[in-house]
């Protein structure tokens, strides 16, 4: 019988298949097939996690040999999950077209990057002031403000639920970076945004270039884990030729954070190299800057997990010390301050079993 950690890792590699491998998707659907009720709910709950049940789900209803049963299952799951990303997309962009109404311009984060899944938070940056974005809120959406944990308060970071949004609202205002370290690179979610349209809704994104920054900040500088969407995200968008590499490089080289950006990069070819048996066509300056590759990833706790050292631990030595080179003594001491936040956030979890007051 296979242990909780080997079954972890085979719905993973199968979240993988149906996401990824469009082209020989049904080997996953089979596996699907032969799941009980227990069973499929879990992998269910793996795919949320993951922000992907809309994309590994529909390669069922295409299948050819998946059974009436699975089918109608399948169906069911999309259904109520269609449901609840509509839902989602009418509030964001109530609450986007009135923040943008009262001189507050906001960009819609990662969230969206998802699609045709989308995220269990609605993450919006602003240059706006944040206390305007609480009063805005609060008065007009009835939001509660969350309780701030000690990184939220330095990442400048706000957590808002909002009645008839079971998705919290996550504000960056300012700021951007595991300890608000990044100002200059988070101009750039604001000047540098653009326009996407999905069902009908249009909303401020960041451009391409930008994507690929905040997905490497939480990331690799952050969570320390990659979900299946991130990968599928990722891919799609480089396929898509839509990302300047020159930009993408010239943004990210003077905040220390460029080999971190590239070492992402090569992690999600790899998993496309896995996949799909093709390779993601990225520059020879990016395969040069990566530290490591998709290879030391391992799944753990429902994620793809990056260890953190040494492999993290050099990314984050040379993002502290580029910082203080270029003289950019604020960015430094919150970069400074990770540490002993990390260690806080650790000891917290062996005590309770939750580092949310401290992470």
């Amino acid at each position: 019988m296979a242990t909780p950690l080997q079954r972890e890792s085979e719905y993973v590699e199968v979240l993988c298949n149906l996401t990824l491998n469009r082209l020989d998707s049904e080997p996953a659907v089979a596996f699907l097939g032969t799941l009980n009720a227990q069973e499929r709910e879990d992998i269910v709950s793996l795919a949320d996690s993951n922000h992907v049940i809309l994309r590994a789900l529909t390669p069922v209803l295409a299948s050819s040999t998946a059974s009436d049963d699975l089918k109608t299952w399948a169906a069911k799951v999309i259904l109520k999950e269609s449901e609840r990303i509509s839902n989602a997309l009418l509030r964001l962009q109530e609450i986007c077209n009135y923040l943008e109404r009262n001189g507050c311009k906001v960009t819609v984060m990662k969230s969206l990057d998802h699609w045709p899944d989308l995220g269990n938070d609605l993450d919006l940056y602003t240059a706006a002031d944040e206390h305007l974005i609480q009063q805005l809120l609060v008065d007009h959406f009835k939001a509660k403000i969350e309780a701030r944990s000690w990184g939220d308060r330095l990442a400048h970071k706000w957590n808002f639920a909002i009645p008839g949004l079971p998705e919290a609202i996550e504000v960056h205002a300012q700021r951007l970076g595991q300890t608000g370290e990044h100002t200059e690179l988070a101009e750039r979610f604001i000047t540098r945004r653009v326009i996407r349209t999905l069902e009908h809704r249009s909303f401020f994104v960041p451009a391409p270039e930008e994507r690929i920054v905040v997905a490497t900040l939480q990331r690799m500088y952050r969570h320390f884990y990659f979900r299946v969407c991130d990968i599928a995200n990722t891919a799609a968008l480089v396929q898509s030729d839509a990302v300047d590499f020159d930009e993408l490089r010239d943004s990210t080289l003077p905040s220390g954070i460029w080999p971190g950006v590239a070492t992402y990069l090569a992690i999600v070819a790899d998993h496309v190299k896995r996949y799909q048996g093709t390779d993601l066509q990225l520059p020879q300056e990016v395969q040069d800057a990566a530290c490591f590759g998709g290879n030391v990833l391992k799944t753990r706790a429902r994620f793809l997990r990056v260890p953190l050292m040494p492999h993290a631990a050099k990314l984050y030595t040379h993002q502290v010390k580029t910082m203080a080179c270029n003289g950019n003594v604020p960015a430094t001491f919150r970069l400074s301050l990770l540490p002993p936040l990390a260690s806080a956030a650790a000891v917290a979890f062996k005590l309770t079993g939750s580092d949310k007051g401290v992470w």
